[in-house]
């Protein structure tokens, strides 16, 4: 079949109806396409907004097509790498007491901590993207009038018994009540549509196209049987998961962990389960999700006790914790349900903060209201507010400053627009991504750069398919499926939460949205190295591979259930974050550095009056360090304070 009719069938030319995409202000197609200033992005969609915030039809979530890292929020950050220098441009009259540059929520809860230190303080927040959040990325739909929300970024509320007391009481005060989503979320959706979680094999990898069920529910020779893996392959497979076997049965519990973690899951596999070969592209791409690389850059150490991956049923491995991370919190998290997320993921606790922060912003004052709140981006940085968020503003200089009266400031400079403007503050929050700073603050010391560059953020994509109902899925009797061969590892119904008026999509002929990830790692290198050439790999992916590759998978995976691509997409928004999550330290290539001495600690030191925060300042991927690190930069502003 000729690439040209492949499309055909995909509907990779089928027009979307942009009627179906119009935002909660009411706007008409006309309208829409006459907004200033905007220019229509990749695929479809609404238009990639770079008006200006003030303006009433400025509406970010709406937007579909390419989002996340979208165009125009990262070639300033390049060009600033690559060793542009620009003038300092306008200066804002306003002195502000304190300056955030970073709109994420470590960055907003910078401006909240120090908020509650100064209630009169004037703050500015400066964000790269044209909306706030980070990371926690909203996506709106709309399909025949009614609202459809999804998460493009920072999924869940992971563990929110391990949360610090300071994280614990700001959501207190912000009204996230984590025991409500008990409530909210419906544990039994799936289950009571007796909707299973199946695999998709591809045949470019296994051979055939295959969706099989039924894992860990049949016995593992049955299960495997239905698959096109290799009767090797299924033979080891089988053994892994059922045999109790010490596969370092020569070792005391002390030496097996030493072991395992310097060993990568894929080597203890081959060399020590001696599995076939085959049997490797079964599990390579299982952590791509949690660590953003495969088995082979994963330490088996790391997994053992998950209870997501075989081999250690055998082992005593008692005592105290190994060497490297070991993901002791994320074993902790496991034990918690993993059911407190938003149905726009954590993007309502940016929300949250924001309206917290400029009450105009967004009625309401509940974790419910927020989720349909319609937020007037016109009231984030208006003049006569005390605290502003401005947007679509790349800092590019952080800078100690002497006033003529003697008095330490910080002076930042950021382009908008193209153009350069520079603003003066009594303290700066960098709640940006380390990997920038060095190049900001060029007066840094070395030791100082070079902790900061050392962690190298893990690359992604979160893709939110609009569908025009989901029969396909009641057909074939699935909520989702891992795809271990595919371009995207794993497509799933979106989380069934139902908040406040927001109601889950709940009978097949609804529409809904589905959920994609895709993770660009390059296996056979070292996990920074995998990170690097995935991002390289992403600012160079178009849309239409984003898109072809969902009609494509989908089409495929869900055949059997009379899934038509052309006929049941509705809308494409491809979340792509090349920066994407903190680097977590890794015990196949990271040393173990005494206490203070690791890199984000040592990234992290106060520059005279620039604070450092955000979840690379913990080198630990999750809301709560985001927080944490927020709350222990202002703490360092208020020591210094005087």
């Amino acid at each position: 079949m000729s690439d040209q009719k492949r499309d055909l069938e995909l509907g990779m030319k089928t027009p979307i109806r942009r009627r179906d995409f119009l935002n909660g202000f009411g706007l008409t197609v006309g309208a829409a396409l006459a907004m200033p200033q905007e220019v229509w992005g990749e695929g479809f969609g609404m238009p990639h907004l770079r008006a200006d915030a003030a303006s009433a039809r400025y509406y970010p979530p709406a937007t579909t097509g390419l989002r996340g890292s979208h165009d125009g929020s990262w070639e300033v950050a390049h060009e600033m790498r690559d060793g542009r220098k620009w003038d300092e441009g306008g200066q804002d009259s306003e002195l502000y007491d304190l300056i955030v540059v970073g709109g994420g929520i470590s960055g907003l809860a910078a401006a909240y901590f120090y908020r509650k230190h100064s209630p009169k303080a004037k703050i500015l927040i400066l964000d790269n993207h044209d909306d706030f959040g980070g990371h926690a990325k909203r996506n709106e739909f709309q399909s025949g009038g009614r609202l459809l929300i999804g998460y493009g970024g920072t999924q869940t509320i992971a563990g929110p018994g391990l949360y610090s007391a300071e994280a614990r009481n700001m959501f207190k005060e912000l009204g996230i009540a984590t025991d409500r989503f008990n409530k909210y979320f419906d544990q039994s959706f799936f289950s009571s549509r007796n909707l299973d979680h199946a695999t998709f094999f591809d045949k470019e990898t296994f051979g055939a196209d295959r969706l099989v069920k039924g894992r860990g529910k049949s016995p593992w020779p049955e299960y495997l049987a239905k698959t096109p893996l290799s009767p090797g392959a299924q033979k080891d497979i089988a053994r892994l998961f059922t045999d109790k076997v010490d596969y370092l049965s020569a070792m005391n519990p002390a030496q097996k962990k030493f072991y395992l973690a310097r060993t990568s899951y894929k080597d203890f596999l081959l060399k020590n389960v001696q599995v076939s070969p085959d049997v490797i592209p079964f599990f390579q791409k299982s952590t791509y999700g949690l660590y953003g690389v495969g088995i082979d850059a994963v330490p088996a150490g790391d997994l053992a006790g998950l209870g997501f991956h075989p081999g250690f049923g055998g082992m005593d491995l008692s005592g105290p914790p190994g060497p490297g991370l070991g993901l002791e919190i994320t074993r902790q998290h496991s034990q918690e349900p993993y059911i407190h997320h938003f149905p726009d993921g954590n993007a309502s606790v940016a929300r949250l903060l924001v309206r917290a922060l400029i009450p105009s912003v967004a009625p309401g004052d509940t974790m419910e209201d927020i989720v349909l709140a319609k937020m007037d981006y016109s009231k984030l940085d208006e003049a006569a507010s005390s605290i502003r968020i401005r947007l679509n503003s790349t800092a590019v200089h952080a800078v100690m400053w002497e006033t003529p009266e003697q008095a330490k400031e910080t002076k930042i400079t950021y382009i908008r627009d193209g153009k350069a403007s520079t603003v003066h503050g009594r303290a700066c929050v960098l709640a940006c991504w380390n990997m920038v700073i060095p190049y900001m603050c060029p007066e840094m010391s070395d030791k100082q750069k070079e902790g900061l560059a050392y962690g190298v953020k893990v690359p992604l994509v979160y893709t939110n398919v609009q569908l025009r109902n989901w029969k396909a899925f009641d057909s074939l009797k699935i909520s989702g499926a891992e795809c271990p061969g595919s371009f995207f590892e794993g497509l799933t119904l979106d989380f069934p939460v139902s908040m406040g008026d927001y109601k889950y999509p709940e009978k097949p002929e609804d529409p809904c949205v589905i959920h994609l990830e895709h993770v660009p790692a390059e296996p056979g290198l070292a996990a920074r190295d995998q990170q690097r050439a995935g991002r390289m790999k992403l600012y160079t992916t178009k849309f239409e591979t984003f898109e072809r590759n969902v009609r494509d998978q989908l089409g495929r995976a869900l055949s059997g259930g009379g899934f038509d691509p052309a006929k049941d997409i509705q809308a494409i928004t491809v979340n792509r974050w090349p920066h994407g999550y903190a680097y977590e330290y890794n015990s196949l290539y990271d040393p173990e550095w005494p206490a203070g001495q690791s890199p984000c600690e040592i990234g992290r030191q106060p520059f005279g009056r620039i604070h450092i925060a955000n979840s690379d300042a913990g080198a630990f991927a999750y809301t709560n360090e985001a927080i944490d690190q927020a709350w222990r930069a202002v703490e360092e502003i208020a020591a210094t304070k005087g």
